[in-house]
Formats: structure tokens, sequence, C-alpha cells
């Protein structure tokens, strides 16, 4: 593609990429204006015309991190049963530690949660739920498991792979990702 097409991105999403980078490795604390403002080559009145205020910026963050990341998922009834399904979803979680190196976004935020301004944590916790429920409706389309226990094991794969984000960056081995996803993966499909 021509350098002339090729779109440059805005400085809302610069700011954006800033501040998800910045919470993902120190937190929502971790991160002022003025830090992304230093990070994007801009003064700190240019990111408050994008976002007055610091909370503003983490509920975008943790809406296009949302989104991003269920676009990557697709639809869970997409997938040829419940394993192949759960396979993508444990691959998405992977990819993210293997390109970024980062725990999730969410998963940092949730620690934070009691902390959090009221949109960030709602967003958060949205995050969440939609990821329940994915993987909720990919495991009852095999057509075995009632919603209830559906859910059940959804909210067990999630705690697993988030947990296993957390210990591999804990411990710096991207290895324990791998043997903490297997078990469950297992557990969940059984």
């Amino acid at each position: 593609m021509p350098k002339s097409e090729v779109s440059s991105p805005s400085k809302r999403d610069e700011i954006l990429d800033a501040a998800e980078r910045m919470i993902r490795m120190g937190g929502y604390n971790g991160f002022s204006t003025r830090d992304i403002a230093a990070a994007v080559g801009i003064k700190a009145a240019s990111v408050h015309y994008h976002f007055p205020t610091k909370a503003g910026i983490g509920a975008a963050v943790i809406e296009r991190y949302t989104q991003r990341f269920l676009e990557e998922l697709g639809d869970p009834t997409n997938f040829k049963g419940a394993k192949k399904a759960i396979a993508h979803y444990v691959g998405a979680f992977r990819r993210a530690l293997a390109r970024d190196g980062k725990v999730c976004l969410c998963g940092v935020l949730g620690a934070e949660i009691g902390g959090l301004p009221a949109d960030v944590g709602a967003g958060t916790q949205i995050f969440f739920e939609k990821n329940l429920e994915w993987l909720k409706n990919a495991l009852a389309a095999s057509g075995g498991l009632s919603e209830a226990k559906a859910l059940s094991r959804a909210t067990l794969m999630l705690a697993a792979l988030e947990g296993a984000l957390i210990l591999s960056k804990s411990l710096g081995n991207d290895v324990v990702f791998e043997r903490i996803s297997e078990g469950p993966l297992k557990m969940v499909l059984d």
C-alpha cells in the first residue's frame, strides 16, 4: 500500500495504547495523564482534550480492549464442538501472552477493583461477564451441559487462565501458562 494510503494512528488511539501498556504493567494507579502525554509526545492538556479525566481514559481502554478481545474470539457457536472453541479461547490468552508479554488488562484491574473509579470498575466487570458468557455458550453448544453446569465450567476456565497469566509473568516463565492451561482444559471438557 502506498505510504499516502497508510493511516497513522490518531492521537486518541496513541493515548489509549500508552494507557493500556501502562495499566498492564503497573495497574490503574501506575500512570498519570502526564505520563501518557510524555509517552505520546504531547502536552497533558492535549490528553485532557481527548479524555477530560483519568477515569475516562481507563474506561475507554477497557471498552476497546474488551471489544478487540471478543472480536478475536468470534462467535462461540461457529466452532465444531466445545473442544475447538475452548482451544481457540485458550489460544487467545496464549497469543496475548506471547505477543504482548503482559497479563490481561482486566486481570490487573480486577485485582484492584475495590479502588477503581466506578466506570473503570464497571468496564472490568463487563469484560469478565462477556467472557463468561462466551465460554458458557461455547460449552453449551456441545449439547451435553446444562446452562448452570456450563457457567460453572466457564468460570473455572476463566479463573484458571487469568491465574496462569499472572503466575507465568510472576515466575518469568511462559511454560507455566502451558502447564496450567492443560489441566483445566481437560477438566472443563470432561
